[in-house]
């Protein structure tokens, strides 16, 4: 069934200037009905983590170093620099006394809307995974680890990053943390998980905060799984992204004109964006290779050689799957740089061009574009260096080329615009003034 408004034909088959009978291409509006809902005391606990570095093996980071509201809930940079680093965004410098071993493989994914019901997947490579027929009811590397009482994959994917020597956990032998997750211990007493709990349960702050979200803790005691689960509630609710122009559009409340109608049209039609970045959150949630630039070691694991990262292929080892990587949300997409999956492009129009002849772009790839802070030491362009890699990645991008005028291009950035929400881009309840840890805020 088509939506309509006014004079009773479709919007974008107005702007397209095709008949009525056109199918309409356009996403239903969203509602309070396609979110999660969320435990508000949950909520107030799981900002005050968030932004709390006692979950980080050094005390030193906090999820929002690289999920940081003045980057639009990412860090500015191409690939960011986690243990071992000092600062915020593309001002973080390496700590001479305890450098990085290494850049984190990939670009920090934006955390709009992941409280949608719709998102089933998540990570670049979809390596956490809604499936029924797990005994949590979704699929994670961890699976063997897993324990009892994670409330979905948005809880899930906090194991990941504290887990990490090079993102939160620190260098091996660093402190507790480090060393338990060096030695394998993940669940259990004395497992990095029961570490990180424990020090939150000995802040009295906390243990309100968890009394009051989850008051099975006060028999049982604060577990990691209520730490994760809390930061998923706070994700989910103060970052829902559904009040920018492009939803009133979609509510006719205030329909495109000018360019923004024009890059809509463009969006859905011409410029084919809409094949995969459908519905209300602009992506089919699935894996497309598309020729991106690879910067940085790659992703792989610690015995192997980090080369070229292989994206979809290591969660599945179905080689129809190499060099693809999640379709991301569009939303706010115009504040979430650098973008791909390496952050290879600082510059929008840069990337919608090569995004729009992707066979090519590695090929005419301006190395200028990437924003890397200084690492001594780092390969950042050694798989752009290999010729014959770099072709391997260039080949499997199938998608035919699309040629845009600057003009349509113009357009096209308009409409992006118009995704921007300045409720979302904001936050609904902010950066706290301090946390319970008493320990240094990102700001």
């Amino acid at each position: 069934m088509q939506r309509k408004w006014g004079g009773g034909r479709p919007v974008l088959a107005l702007i397209l200037g095709v008949g009525a009978a056109a199918a309409d291409p356009l996403p239903t509006p969203l509602s309070d009905a396609d979110y999660l809902p969320v435990n508000r005391a949950a909520v107030e606990v799981g900002r005050l983590l968030f932004y709390d570095p006692i979950l980080s093996g050094n005390r030193n980071i906090s999820c929002a170093t690289c999920h940081h509201p003045k980057f639009a809930t990412g860090d500015g940079v191409s690939l960011s620099l986690g243990e071992g680093g000092q600062g915020l965004g593309p001002d973080r410098r390496v700590d001479p006394a305890n450098p990085p071993e290494q850049r984190i493989p990939r670009n920090a994914p934006a955390l709009f809307n992941m409280g949608a019901r719709e998102i089933t997947v998540l990570f670049h490579d979809g390596r956490i995974e809604v499936d029924p027929t797990r005994k949590a009811g979704f699929r994670t590397p961890l699976e063997d680890e897993m324990v009892t009482g994670f409330s979905g994959i948005l809880s899930a994917q906090t194991m990941f990053p504290v887990l990490s020597p090079d993102e939160m956990a620190g260098h091996y032998s660093e402190n507790e943390v480090s060393r338990a997750v060096r030695q394998g211990l993940i669940t259990g007493p004395g497992g990095a998980w029961d570490l990180i709990a424990a020090r939150v349960a000995a802040l009295p702050a906390y243990e309100t905060g968890f009394a009051d979200a989850y008051p099975e803790t006060v028999s049982r005691g604060i577990a990691f799984a209520d730490i994760s689960n809390a930061v998923a509630e706070f994700m989910a609710f103060e970052w829902r992204s559904d009040t920018s122009p492009f939803d009133a559009h979609l509510r006719g409340a205030a329909p495109f004109q000018g360019a923004a109608a024009d890059g809509l049209a463009l969006f859905y039609g011409k410029a084919g964006c809409g094949t995969c970045h459908t519905g209300p959150l602009l992506t089919d949630h699935g894996f497309h290779a598309m020729g991106q630039p690879q910067l940085g070691p790659g992703k792989a694991a610690r015995f192997e050689d980090h080369a070229r990262d292989e994206g979809r292929f290591r969660v599945t080892g179905d080689a129809d799957a190499l060099y693809a990587f999640r379709t991301p949300s569009l939303r706010n997409v115009t504040r979430t740089g650098p973008w791909g999956h390496a952050g290879a492009f600082s510059d929008l129009r840069a990337f919608l061009s090569a995004h729009l002849d992707p066979a090519t772009a590695i090929a005419g790839y301006d190395r200028s574009q990437a924003v890397l802070p200084d690492l001594p030491g780092a390969s950042d362009w050694r798989i752009l260096d290999d010729l014959a890699a770099s072709a391997e990645i260039a080949a499997r991008a199938t998608l035919l080329p699309v040629s845009l005028t600057t003009s349509e291009l113009d357009a096209l950035l308009a409409f992006l615009t118009a995704l921007e929400d300045p409720v979302a881009l904001g936050g609904r309840l902010g950066i706290p003034d301090r946390v319970p840890s008493g320990l240094p805020i990102d700001r």
